[in-house]
């Protein structure tokens, strides 16, 4: 029976894609591996592989579809002694319905309704067991269980040859089936401001242009909505004197104008984050639903504004770099940012995320958490200003106004504060950080 090549789920969140690009046609014979298409998520434009052998017999859905729900058949592939005949066999490409609500979560890990394959296998710790679905079929019809094969797919996915060349094995004793988690209460409906068509009555006889939702707006506008109702914020303020940091800065830079380095105020504010971070270890934490998780390692995010949107590339290990290196990851990282070139796992995680937005003479801001994170740092332009100096004098100094905004279930208001006094002191006392 033909297999269907399904919507993949390119990301944990991804939900729905557009159908960019098709690299092969039908009639065309394919590997493991071998690339079948173009798939542009919410963030960025990924290839697709094919995970078996084989030639494609049909394709379902045309370039340049949009909304193609995750795990819906995109093609149909047929393996040796199959025909195009044969494709009449397999379930038709229905539209894709909108997930219900208690579906969405799980429709990036669960093959569709309609595929014929057994549903996807998991490890004893609850970790999926990537296979493709001609893989699992076989695998059901010998009696194999895919926990005990090992796949030489791309990332480790099983394969058909893995199954086929495997040795029938009792399967393992199936476990009690799980309790049913009991249906969450339905979330009390949030005003969510004028419909559709109240908003195009309201303006009828005013010019202007509709601007279509692309995937990534629509996801930043589900996620800061999600962020603001869900997260209890509360802020920090305070400003950070910057004159001793920009001398550093400028003698460092002389000194690496031969390696073609120029660091960046940016740079710095990283790299205290960063040691920060180990200084106060409990405030390196996220929250994970029913308890938090304490990071070992200071993964910091920076917020990377592109166009139509912004990505948060993740800078990991990040008090173990030097600032140079630090320097070269950010601008490569935000250069394939602003490409749509990123990785998924180059801008998921980390614990904190710096926001800076003084290059475009913001004084200062309050910045929204991204979850899991337990805190962000809003970032304004470094101003001269009079202040009083210790010996009680007026003088002019560069002082920059951070707010570093908290998740209160991750961190406390004195937790917090100790963190934004460490990040100050280190900022205020840059050659500490080279130490």
């Amino acid at each position: 029976m033909p297999t269907e090549i399904l919507m993949p789920a390119l990301s944990p969140t991804m939900e729905e894609g557009t159908l960019a690009k098709w690299l092969v046609k039908e009639g065309d014979t394919v590997a493991s591996g071998d690339l079948l298409a173009e798939i542009e998520t919410d963030k960025a434009t990924m290839e697709f592989e094919a995970v078996d052998e084989g030639v494609i017999g049909k394709i379902l859905v045309a370039e340049g579809t949009e909304g193609v729900k995750v795990n819906s058949p995109i093609a149909v592939l047929l393996a040796d002694g199959e025909s195009a005949d044969d494709i009449g066999a397999a379930p038709a490409a229905a539209p894709a319905e909108a997930p219900k609500a208690e579906e969405t979560k799980a429709a990036a890990a669960t093959p569709s309704a309609a595929a014929p394959a057994p549903a996807a296998a998991t490890t004893d710790s609850g970790d999926r067991i990537f296979s493709s679905p001609l893989a699992r079929r076989i695998a059901a019809d010998k009696g194999l269980d895919l926990k005990s094969i090992k796949g030489s797919g791309p990332r480790g996915r099983i394969v058909k040859a893995d199954v086929e060349n495997a040795t029938a094995a009792p399967k393992a004793e199936a476990a009690a089936p799980a309790a049913a988690a009991p249906a969450a209460a339905p979330a009390a409906a949030a005003p969510a401001g004028p419909s559709t068509d109240a908003v195009l009555k309201m303006y009828e006889g005013r010019q202007f242009e509709e601007k279509k939702l692309d995937g990534m707006r629509k996801t930043i506008a589900a996620r800061l909505t999600e962020a603001k109702q869900t997260i209890p914020h509360f802020y920090l303020r305070r400003d950070i004197k910057l004159d001793a940091l920009l001398k550093f800065r400028s003698q460092l830079n002389k000194q690496l104008e031969g390696r073609g380095v120029k660091l960046s105020v940016n740079d710095f504010i990283i790299k205290a984050s960063a040691l920060a971070l180990q200084a106060v270890p409990t405030a390196n934490a996220v929250w994970a639903g029913d308890r938090v998780l304490e990071l070992k390692p200071s993964d910091v995010a920076v917020a990377v504004a592109i166009d139509g949107g912004l990505f948060t590339p993740v800078l990991k290990d990040a008090e173990m770099k030097s600032l140079s290196a630090l320097s070269a990851e950010m601008k490569d990282l935000a250069k394939r940012a602003r490409e749509r070139k990123l990785a998924p796992h180059e801008y998921q995680g980390g614990s904190f995320a710096i926001s800076n937005l003084g290059m475009f003479g913001i004084d200062n801001f309050d910045a929204v958490i991204n979850p899991p994170h337990g805190a962000i740092l809003a970032v304004g332009a470094g101003v001269k200003k009079p202040i009083v100096n210790a010996d009680g004098e007026i003088e002019v100094a560069t002082v920059m106004s951070v707010t570093l905004s908290v998740d209160h279930r991750v961190i406390d208001g004195a937790l917090g504060a100790e963190l934004l006094k460490a990040i100050a002191d280190n900022l205020e006392n840059p050659m500490m950080m080279l130490a």
